[in-house]
């Protein structure tokens, strides 16, 4: 049985490379594969290159608000080709982290190719026959496309292949209003393009709360994205040698003229092609891995992580269960661990930024959940105010008479990184009134969160006890 590995994962994405890393830190016999290239989406098509291109954005928006910094004049070229090498040269630098040459020193033996599941207990890559107790499935996801006629017409853009541009599309339309629908609509306006942002739902950012979304959404028309919401894309047609995107909008159809269009209206996990019934494993309706709590699927040594299990589609979600997969999988004759989502934080890479960690206000409705709000104007705060970037605000909730967090969402210039204190503090049940007590460095950011914590004490000071204050000092003069 010594040719039989311990754990074969299927899929070198953020799942993938974090299963196997913790199979060999335990010295168990592990095998990766992967069909493609290793980091998977986060490293190659996700998380890194949009950063990168976000950055550029940025620095071009800084540049057009030089008055803002007392600068009377300032221009720049852009060369857009350079910032897509840019977005590659940051790549290449984190590829290293991720690559086969780390992974092997590490102990995980790594296979290129597309793995085949033979049975539970066999992967066939190649000509290789793995022999296992247990698999990994952390396939990942891939951009969903909609049914729009004629859209095979065009050669459109998906978060897989925009990187491979080198040219700035003057007309850019984008469809989805989600979270990377709005980081590329604004980054690529900053950068130059005339985009033009395409949204079914009654606005973008449809699961923020309203007075969240609104600090962006006034913040990209500002800047002149367009943003049409209720509008469905239904048709790519030709006109006088010009594409256009016909729309069922709310004032009747809609065209749309565009020289690029960006497809950025979800994900679609990565099962097809694959009988998975003969395997004896069930899908969602969604069609994701069915998994139980402890990420097993229904067959009960092949287990998933990632995108293609969610329910959360977030780089750092698929490195969280990757820990579960691996360990239930390898000692779970003794020892079985559910997996936990009560504290799961997540950040939109707008200007401003949306961070959010447990409940929103909407989501604390449709649950039913009672709750108390707190805010805090990110206008009161000075660091904020020197650095020009006070603009947004902290929402704070509440279990209704405590201090108990049971959500938080940031709008605001690094709102990413402050979400931080908020994702601690609900993880080891820690109170607002803790947070209050905390010396915070001034003057910084992080301040606010302190902040927040004020107006929740000044609100929920007990009126009785203010009073007998009040009359005891008086006695004192």
């Amino acid at each position: 049985m010594s040719d039989t590995y311990n754990l074969v994962v299927i899929g070198a994405g953020s799942g993938g490379l974090i299963s196997s890393l913790i199979g060999a830190a335990v010295k168990a016999k592990v095998a990766l594969i992967e069909k493609n290239k290793m980091g998977g989406d986060c490293l190659n098509y996700g998380c890194v290159p949009s950063k990168a291109i976000i950055k550029s954005a940025r620095f071009v928006q800084e540049i057009k608000r030089h008055k803002d910094y007392g600068i009377k004049e300032a221009s720049f070229e852009l060369d857009f080709s350079e910032v897509m090498e840019r977005v590659q040269d940051k790549i290449k630098r984190i590829e290293p982290h991720d690559s086969v040459e780390r992974y092997t020193s590490l102990g995980v033996e790594c296979f290129q190719g597309e793995a085949e599941i033979i049975d539970a207990h066999t992967v066939k890559v190649g000509d290789k026959v793995l022999k296992t107790k247990n698999i990994v499935l952390a396939m990942g996801a891939s951009p969903f496309v909609p049914p729009i006629k004629n859209i095979d017409s065009v050669e459109y853009l998906t978060s897989e292949n925009l990187w491979d541009i080198r040219e700035l599309p003057k007309r850019l339309v984008i469809l989805g209003g989600g979270p990377i629908g709005c980081e590329m609509a604004q980054a690529f306006n900053r950068l130059g393009s005339e985009v033009t942002q395409v949204e079914m739902a009654d606005r973008i950012l449809p699961r923020e709360d309203d007075d969240i979304a609104k600090f962006v959404i006034d913040r990209m028309r500002e800047e002149g994205v367009q943003i049409l919401h209720k509008t469905a894309a239904k048709e790519v047609t030709q006109e006088n040698g010009e594409n256009l995107l016909l729309c069922d909008a709310p004032g009747g159809q809609k065209k749309i003229p565009f020289d690029k269009i960006l497809i950025a209206v979800g994900r679609k996990a990565n099962t097809q092609g694959v009988d998975w019934q003969r395997l004896g494993i069930d899908l969602n309706p969604n069609g994701t891995i069915k998994v139980d709590e402890y990420l097993r699927s229904t067959k009960k040594n092949i287990y998933a992580c990632g995108d293609i299990a969610g329910p959360y589609q977030f780089t750092h979600v698929a490195s969280h269960q990757a820990w579960y997969c691996s360990v239930n999988a390898l000692f779970s004759p003794f020892k079985k661990f559910k997996v936990d989502y009560r504290v799961i934080s997540w950040v939109t890479f707008t200007d401003p930024e949306i961070a959010q960690v447990g409940m929103n206000e909407k989501a604390a409705k449709e649950a039913g959940v009672p709750y108390e709000v707190y805010t805090y104007d990110m206008t009161e705060l000075d660091r904020a105010i020197t650095e020009s970037e006070d603009y947004g605000m902290i929402k704070v909730l509440t279990k209704p008479g405590t201090d108990k967090i049971i959500g938080a969402t940031i709008v605001s210039h690094l709102a990413g990184e402050l979400i931080g204190e908020f994702v601690t503090a609900m993880k080891y049940n820690i109170g607002l009134n803790k947070i209050l007590g905390t010396i915070h460095a001034y003057p910084t950011f992080i301040e606010a969160n302190k902040g927040v914590a004020g107006v929740w004490k000044r609100a929920t000071a007990p009126q009785w006890a203010l009073s007998i204050l009040e009359k005891f000092h008086k006695m004192r003069r």
